[in-house]
């Protein structure tokens, strides 16, 4: 059995009360716009339907993750988590409704209202809840001043997010440290001054002048740790250790615990929950929609590659997928011969393996277009790190730290580094490493907005034709 000393729980919050209420409130009055609308009122049928969309979303939002804590999150991405999870809810709904038989009181048009009604109604009581805190604390509501023990980077930059984000509701009261003043980093004045040392800040807390207080020491430095804990533990002050992850490169990171026991990933694939579902229904309904305009265009390359060149049409090219596995990925055969094996040479400007379209597919890169049956079939994204051959990655492994991080998520169709600039051919190791960055850089900033931002902006790459050969 743990002991229950030891493990650190996630703490109710009246706000986490509060939302879920305003939750509660969106749905009722959607219901009711959406019955009213249609002419009607709603009966006992419509309140039992209303209770069992409410019994699912909340089950649902402790999977979506609804009611963690988005203080210092874009008001973005918890609208889209609290719109997916609704619309999640009443498919379910729906879905059991129909598995148990069980006649719904809601004709297509009620349903559809609710659908739509529902999530606007979620938005606007979250835009209310977040105007209402931040005009709380801009007032000096609820705002608790903080201590800093240790000057440090890492220091520093806490004082800075606690600065950048208000509705944190904290202020930092100072910096402590025990080390000559000589010996401490420059703190922007911005930011405030170190105070005093430790001594002080045991007397400032057991004075009650000081309610919060962050350690910021080195991991390593655990005796500092300890004795700082000591001390502290003869007052009523909070403590929070705050680890210093700037020794990793952070590709993403979650908190979770195994039995109490709290874990922090370093390495990640960010597109867990709502957000894996968000990415997977997007590439599904935008790669079928590609398919189906593309369908005659794409049938007519196939002909044009077969009447040009000896060989298949379609060529598969083993590459590495989700979590380094291999895929098999899906081009236009552009070249006179399909190399796939330990030594795969990259194509070149002017290169003579190409075929009398070949240049035009591979400039054009409608030679990628099969790929869209790569998304399909869940082996690829839309967006993602550009998968490159089996051959390259176990070459570049060797050279680039971290290489291999580029696999925490799906390959993409086309990615951020395509659209920075770094497409085509990657002749020297120093090209390679600014793709990865651009992966890395996706992979830790994702968002359904920076997927579409860059498949629009791939439209302009691909017209100006550069590097690609």
């Amino acid at each position: 059995m743990s002991n229950p000393l030891r493990q650190i729980q996630h703490k109710s919050t009246l706000l986490d009360g509060l939302y879920r209420v305003a939750d509660a409130a969106a749905i009722i009055v959607g219901m009711i716009l959406a019955v009213m609308g249609a002419g009607g009122f709603p009966t006992v049928d419509h309140h039992m339907a209303v209770a069992a969309a409410l019994a699912i979303f909340y089950v649902v939002a402790e999977f979506t993750g609804v009611y963690r804590n988005w203080r210092g999150v874009s008001t973005e991405r918890e609208i889209w988590c609290g719109a997916m999870t609704w619309a999640v809810s009443l498919a379910m709904l729906v879905l059991l409704a129909t598995v148990f038989r069980y006649d719904h009181p809601f004709d297509r048009y009620t349903l559809v209202s609710w659908f739509l009604t529902t999530p606007l109604l979620l938005t606007v009581s979250r835009m209310i809840i977040r105007a209402v805190l931040r005009w709380m604390l801009a007032n000096g509501m609820n705002q608790h001043g903080v201590a800093i023990v240790g000057v440090n980077e890492l220091s520093i930059q806490l004082a800075e997010n606690i600065k950048d984000t208000p509705d944190l509701g904290m202020r930092v009261a100072g910096f402590y440290d025990d080390r000559p003043s000589e010996r401490l980093p420059q703190i922007p004045a911005s930011l405030g001054t170190c105070v005093g040392n430790l001594h002080d800040l045991v007397e400032a807390a057991k004075r009650g002048e000081v309610q919060r207080i962050y350690i910021t020491f080195p991991m390593r430095a655990e005796s500092r740790i300890r004795n700082v804990l000591n001390h502290l533990g003869d007052t009523t002050a909070s403590v929070y250790i705050v680890p210093d992850f700037f020794v990793f490169e952070i590709l993403h990171s979650r908190w979770s615990d195994i039995r109490g026991l709290p874990v922090v990933s370093v390495y990640e694939n960010p597109l867990l929950g709502v957000d894996g579902v968000l990415k997977r229904v997007s590439d599904i309904v935008l790669a079928s929609l590609a398919l189906l305009v593309l369908a005659i265009p794409m049938a007519l390359v196939a002909l044009a590659v077969k009447l040009t060149s000896k060989g298949p049409v379609f060529f598969r090219q083993r590459r590495y997928g989700l979590d380094g596995q291999e895929i098999l990925v899906w081009k236009f055969r552009s070249m006179t011969v399909c190399e796939d094996g330990p030594n795969v040479k990259q194509a070149q400007k002017n290169d003579s393996r190409l075929t009398p379209i070949g240049g035009f597919l591979r400039k054009s890169s409608v030679d990628e277009l099969p790929q869209l049956f790569n998304v399909l079939s869940g082996t690829m994204s839309l967006v993602g790190p550009r998968p490159h051959a089996s051959a390259h990655n176990e070459q570049y492994r060797k050279l680039i730290h971290h290489y291999m991080l580029r696999h925490k998520v799906k390959p993409g169709i086309t990615g951020l580094a395509q659209v920075r600039g770094w497409r085509g051919e990657t002749d020297t190791v120093e090209k390679m490493e600014r793709r990865v960055q651009c992966d890395h850089e996706y992979i830790r900033t994702w968002s359904i907005w920076l997927d579409l931002r860059i498949l629009f902006e791939t439209v302009w790459v691909v017209l100006g034709r550069k590097n690609a050969y």
